[in-house]
């Protein structure tokens, strides 16, 4: 094989090195999506230790995000109304990390991914062109954008409070959801641009599925749930009013939207296999 490529697609200088639970780990998911007839290979084993690191790093980054973002609000509170301009600039500054910071997590996965391609012989081409609603879908993305337009939208119409608590708790819940909007966005920009790392049917078919799990993954609204309990346990101590219990509301109709979303849409797997046998 051309420049030393080791057997099975080994990718040279591979970031992180397979181990051999990762080609466990490999045979289960492939098990799990309905091939388990194929042998897992070291480039998917490859593949798929980098996508299960970065999103432990990711969940990681978001509980660190949402503990300074805590931190940024309380020290807001116990300084005062005058000391409050600088929690926004903090926060602004936390927001700018966190997207840095998952934009690396995202060069990391195409590293590898690009290490692994260079092992290939030869590029399978994907039957079609693989945009965000083949992806993501038209449920989860008007899911996403629902979920933030609604979350933004509580938070402007706190704004308009007499309270000052209420109000410091809504700028901060609107700079955390626009730092997390650009990084979702940034994130499936990644996923529907980078190349494909395939030479046969059935790893185009394992690469559209992680493509498909990596978007459903970045749009999953934990994170927003997340930033947006932070101050909301302010606004319950000072008032219960009109805005608590839209958040209640918000909270209970995004869970339920979300369990018929899983019910009713096609599974990753069945979602590559529609796209193999796309003429």
């Amino acid at each position: 094989m051309p420049n030393g490529t080791p057997p099975n697609g080994t990718p040279p200088n591979a970031d992180p090195p397979v181990r051999p639970a990762d080609l466990e780990r490999a045979g289960v998911w492939l098990a799990g999506h309905g091939l388990a007839d194929v042998r897992p290979t070291l480039l998917l084993a490859t593949r798929l230790a980098v996508r299960r690191r970065t999103r432990l790093a990711a969940s990681v980054l978001l509980a660190t995000f949402i503990v300074a973002v805590a931190l940024t609000y309380t020290g807001g509170m116990v300084d005062g109304a005058g000391h409050r301009r600088w929690s926004l600039l903090v926060l602004t500054a936390l927001v700018v990390g966190l997207v840095l910071t998952q934009s690396l997590l995202d060069w990391w996965v195409r590293r590898v991914d690009r290490r692994a391609g260079a092992t290939l012989l030869r590029r399978a081409a994907c039957p079609v062109r693989l945009g965000w609603r083949t992806v993501l879908g038209w449920p989860r993305a008007a899911f996403a954008a629902t979920t933030f337009a609604g979350a933004a939208a509580l938070a402007i119409g706190t704004l308009t409070l007499p309270d000052s608590t209420a109000r410091y708790a809504a700028g901060i819940l609107l700079i955390g959801l626009c730092g997390l909007a650009v990084g979702i966005v940034v994130q499936l920009r990644h996923i529907l641009t980078h190349p494909v790392v395939a030479d046969d049917e059935v790893s185009l078919t394992a690469d559209v599925i992680m493509r498909v799990e990596d978007a459903r993954v970045g749009a999953a609204p934990t994170a927003v749930w997340s930033v947006w309990s932070l101050p909301v346990v302010s606004v319950f101590s000072t008032t219960f009013g009109w805005w608590n219990a839209a958040w209640l509301a918000f909270i209970v109709l995004s869970v339920i939207a979300l369990a018929l979303i899983e019910a009713r849409t096609a599974q990753s797997a069945t979602v590559a296999r529609h796209v193999m046998s796309a003429p």
